[in-house]
Formats: C-alpha cells, sequence, structure tokens
C-alpha cells in the first residue's frame, strides 16, 4: 500500500466574509483539486483533516469553504496551510507521464554513465518543468522527455538524462 502523501495545493488568501478562502491549485485543471480526499491540511498550527472540502473556480482561481470554518477570520487563519492527499487517491499515470512525487528521490545518470546525484523536486517554469538534482552540487536540468530526459524507470530508480556532468 502507497501511503505517501502528495502536495496538491496552498491557501493563498481569504475569499468574502463567509469562511471561503482562495486556493493555489497544482491539478490540472485547476479545479480538480476537489476531487481528490482527504486533504491533510499542514500549516504553523499543524495538521488538520478535511474529509468533505467543498468548492468551485472563481474567476481565473479556485476557491473553497470547509467544514468548520465559518469567518473571514477562521479562513485567514488557514493562509499559507498545504493541501496534501494521499498518492493512493490520485488516477495512475498515462504511459510517458509522470507525478512529480513519483520522480523525486530517484536517481540520476548521464547516458554515459555519469552519476549526477537524485531528484530533489521539480518546478515549473512555464516552458518546461526543471528537475533540482542533488548530488556533489545542485544541476537544474529542463525535465523534457526525447530531449534532455532519455529514460524514466521509476522501478529501477533511474532517470537517464543527455546532459553535460559540468553543467
Amino acid at each position: 500500500m502507497d501511503d505517501r502523501q502528495v502536495l496538491l495545493g496552498r491557501i493563498v488568501g481569504v475569499f468574502g466574509v463567509d469562511g471561503w478562502m482562495k486556493l493555489h491549485s497544482f491539478t490540472e485543471p485547476r479545479e480538480n483539486i476537489f476531487r481528490y480526499r482527504p486533504w491533510a491540511l499542514r500549516g504553523p498550527a499543524g495538521e488538520t483533516s478535511v474529509a468533505r472540502p467543498q468548492g468551485r473556480a472563481q474567476g481565473k482561481g479556485v476557491v473553497a469553504r470547509l467544514d468548520g470554518v465559518e469567518s473571514r477570520d477562521a479562513a485567514a487563519a488557514l493562509v499559507g496551510a498545504e493541501i496534501w492527499v494521499p498518492r493512493a487517491t490520485l488516477p495512475k499515470p498515462r504511459k510517458g507521464e509522470w507525478y512529480w512525487a513519483d520522480l523525486e528521490g530517484l536517481g540520476v545518470r548521464t547516458v554515459e554513465g555519469v552519476d549526477l546525484g537524485h531528484v530533489s523536486h521539480l518546478f515549473a517554469t512555464g516552458a518546461n518543468d526543471v528537475m533540482v538534482v542533488q548530488g556533489e552540487r545542485e544541476r537544474l536540468i529542463p525535465f523534457v522527455p526525447g530531449l534532455q530526459v532519455v529514460k524514466v524507470d521509476p522501478d529501477a530508480g533511474l532517470i537517464e538524462v543527455d546532459w553535460d556532468p559540468a553543467f
């Protein structure tokens, strides 16, 4: 059983006076964040489980309301909290697609066999995703399958890249 948790979003602000809050969703489309439950909210005050979040798209963003959060002040207290869900609740990715959470921790090796380290995390730039590889030093490698990323083999714990180790 996969008991890992995956970060799906953050509470970034309040919306109105009745306890609604603005979210930054990492799902695509962004309102899909409401399909995955339960949420674990992690913030400065600790962790809270949310079984039935309510929400909707609002303009270019997403807003949510949680059971027990009924005022602007209560919503404001949650700003900055991260929204985590069990990895097992996410659908299986299609062939040639991976969740970032499944790539984190994998080893990274060049096509010439030089070990570069392991994937610390990934981030989006707009043009492409970027792997942060920690080894003898930190490297930022574009995650572009077919160009820099030659092979991804989670079962072997390895990503093979076409990358000059000097960079």
